[in-house]
């Protein structure tokens, strides 16, 4: 697996009054944006994966891609792959399992085999095993395109001579518990949905990592954030992975561009004084990174540190002497202590 990050010329970008006043009577949005000393700003910064062992993007175009996941190819839509396949269409017709449904990110679909397929599969990424398993929003739970940020949360993990208290939101199947975890971080992970959390723990087990300090909490994330800045908690990194929207167990309702705001107000609450990082990615939005970027340049607008943000890319498995293409997945914005 390599990762590349392209090394932008560091920005100052300021926040204006008119960004603090934007939406201020909505309710999930803060009334003004904090003062004092601003992180430093870096933008635009590209971090990709070629994958590994248990993950390769083989071809896209045509809005589709085929990938590897394990031992099974997939074909699925993919709205950014504009450009022509390279490989033969005997290849894509081999592929093991093909999404059809609605192209977009969560939309509901079906899945047609040209073979028979084991209900899950395992795959591992460094130390770490899963399952892979076919789901009717066209996911297999893992996204690879994340292992930009396991990398870089597990080296600051691993750098820090006191174990460190990480919050996971919108947590999903787990392997970014998992991975801090195994670095040396008490994790405590938080999804909405008790299935996810079950396969999150279906993974622990398959790892052997049963030992490891992570809190599995099926709860709705913005209440589950208010409590804990009820109750003065405080963590030394925070990720969050929220999706378009979703619902609460409670049948709470989350919507992106109204609940992340006020979201991570009190986000920059629990982070302790001596706090190392906070990571939020977004996927399936029609907005810039510059849009998460002032949004976390203005709830963390007192932590000094560095606020970088950019996408995550793909780059597909080189054939031959042609020029291995990148895929854009989605968006994010990462703040780091130093």
């Amino acid at each position: 697996m390599a990762l590349r990050s392209i090394d932008p010329q560091e920005t100052s970008i300021p926040v204006t009054d008119a960004a603090k006043a934007q939406d201020a009577l909505a309710p999930d949005i803060p009334a003004s944006a904090p003062r004092g000393k601003p992180p430093a700003e870096r933008w635009p910064v590209i971090l990709e994966t070629s994958g590994w062992q248990d993950y390769a993007l083989l071809d896209m175009g045509h809005g589709r891609k085929l990938e590897r996941y394990g031992k099974i190819t997939l074909v699925r839509p993919e709205p950014q792959a504009m450009g022509a396949p390279r490989l033969s269409e005997a290849r894509w017709e081999a592929a093991d399992a093909v999404f059809t449904g609605d192209v977009e990110e969560e939309g509901p679909g079906r899945w047609r085999f040209s073979r028979d397929l084991p209900e899950t599969w395992p795959m591992s990424y460094d130390g770490v095993k899963y399952l892979g398993r076919f789901m009717s929003f066209r996911h297999v739970g893992v996204f690879p395109e994340q292992v930009a940020h396991w990398d870089w949360i597990t080296g600051v993990i691993r750098r820090e001579k006191r174990p460190l208290k990480v919050l996971n939101l919108f947590g999903y199947t787990g392997l970014a518990s998992l991975l801090p975890a195994l670095a040396g971080a008490e994790v405590t992970h938080i999804d909405a949905s008790k299935k996810a959390i079950g396969w999150a723990r279906e993974n622990q087990s398959l790892s052997g990592l049963d030992h490891l300090p992570i809190r599995w909490i099926c709860e709705d994330a913005t209440k589950f954030v208010q409590r804990e800045v009820r109750r003065g908690s405080t963590y030394d990194g925070i990720i969050l992975d929220p999706p378009k929207y979703g619902r609460g167990p409670k049948g709470e309702v989350w919507d992106l561009y109204t609940s992340l705001p006020g979201m991570l107000a009190d986000l920059e609450k629990l982070l302790a004084p001596d706090a190392r990082f906070m990571i939020l990615t977004a996927y399936a939005i029609r907005s810039s990174f510059i849009a998460t970027h002032e949004l976390m340049a203005e709830a963390l607008g007192k932590r000094g540190g560095l606020l970088e943000s950019g996408e995550l890319v793909i780059r597909e498995q080189r054939q031959g002497a042609a020029r291995s293409r990148a895929l854009s997945t989605s968006l994010f914005s990462r703040w780091s202590a130093a």
